[in-house]
């Protein structure tokens, strides 16, 4: 089936009143459980603005799938997987019926240990690690583009820019630091490319001196190096890798698309990342962002905005399609959600293990401000499995 219509009119910003204001509407309790405070909140802050200003236009409409006024519950993690846990169970006994969860699938996965048994819809703002749907395979869901995805098009890019050998940077401590980089691995190989090492860091890690040290003594130089780091790890490495004189290039995916990454400068010149859309002049993403700018009083400060309005709209197309506000039907309905319509380009989750099938932007850093390369969706029999 096609989606339907997204709520964001090209070139029509619509008024935002409050979550409970639909007349007459029966009422559905979403359950968010996000980090308002640690290192998840540059992800998840943006996430929920733009989730809010999803549910706040659909309330103003009559609701999710025109019936059901959406009232959100939200909780902070504290970007704390325990923590995680705690709030979960605390909002399944609110009653809600559906939860959405941090930028992060080890704590998603934490969560969806309570949800799943009771067939709760719970989507990850933008974890994006692909062991979450394998971990839990019924009701759990991504939203972002999938690591696997993301790694795929690097690699693809990698090798059509000329780059024949890589140096991984991993860290074990979370699924989207260890496994980011072998994915690209994987692909890089098996099309020709080769890793000419492998270094470890520790999430929160203040002093790399002894990775940049094992990369500056490598016998065989890499042209690239690729990894999973973010803030505040990224910023530490990259700025000791060039402090030492090492110029090569330094690839990732979608955490390095924040303003702390961005205010390094120069810095960062030469990184490439991935992101769910670009906002092309005219386009339905560039309308969403001069909305959201009117909404939030500041511009998008990444693409986890509108991922987070665009989860509003895939819970709406589920609740108009199960007619109903049954947790278990509501995610039947995702499930079975096929080329939906929404601000970057159509969704599908029909024949997927729960990762969305959908486009992505690549994106690299030149003169400090974030260019676009070009908007793609890899071949699945490329993609490497979870």
């Amino acid at each position: 089936m096609t989606g339907r219509k997204t709520l964001l009119g090209i070139g029509t910003v619509v008024a935002m009143i409050g979550f409970n204001t639909a007349a007459q509407a029966e009422e559905i309790l979403i359950g968010v459980a996000t980090a308002q405070t640690g290192g998840l909140a540059p992800f998840d802050q943006p996430s929920l603005k733009g989730f809010e200003m999803a549910i706040e236009e659909l309330n103003a409409k009559g609701g999710l799938g025109g019936k059901y006024t959406a009232k959100l519950l939200i909780k902070d993690t504290r970007t704390d997987m325990a923590q995680t846990a705690t709030v979960a169970q605390e909002l399944v006994d609110a009653g809600v019926k559906i939860m959405i969860t941090p930028c992060d699938a080890d704590s998603t996965i934490a969560a969806s240990q309570i949800t799943a048994p009771l067939s709760i819809p719970t989507l990850t703002f933008c974890g994006t690690a692909p062991i979450l749907t394998v971990a839990v395979p019924e009701h759990a869901y991504g939203t972002y583009p999938a690591d696997n995805l993301a790694a795929t098009a690097v690699a693809d890019f990698a090798l059509s820019e000329g780059k024949k050998t890589a140096y991984l940077l991993i860290s074990p401590d979370a699924a989207y630091t260890a496994n980011l980089p072998e994915y690209f691995a994987k692909v890089f190989e098996a099309k020709g490319g080769k890793i000419v090492g492998r270094g470890s860091f520790t999430m929160g890690q203040p002093d790399f001196s002894a990775e940049v040290t094992n990369i500056r003594g490598l016998a065989e130089k890499p042209d690239m190096i690729m990894t999973g780091a973010y803030e505040p790890d990224f910023p530490a490495f990259l700025q000791q890798l060039r402090a030492a004189g090492v110029d090569t290039p330094v690839y990732g995916a979608d955490a390095l698309g924040t303003p702390t990454i961005r205010d390094l400068g120069k810095l960062v010149d030469g990184v490439v990342y991935t992101a769910s859309g670009y906002a092309e002049p005219g386009s339905k993403l560039a309308s969403f962002d001069e909305a959201f700018t009117k909404y939030a009083g500041h511009a998008p400060e990444s693409t986890y905005e509108v991922n987070g309005y665009e989860i509003g709209l895939i819970l709406d197309e589920a609740v108009r399609v199960a007619d109903s506000d049954d947790s278990a039907a509501i995610s039947a309905a995702i499930k079975g959600l096929d080329h939906f319509e929404g601000i970057t380009g159509e969704i599908t989750y029909a024949g997927t293990t729960g990762m969305p099938a959908r486009a992505l932007a690549l994106m690299r850093y030149e003169n400090g401000e974030a260019k676009h390369i070009a908007t793609l969706t890899p071949d699945a029999a490329d993609v490497p499995a979870p």
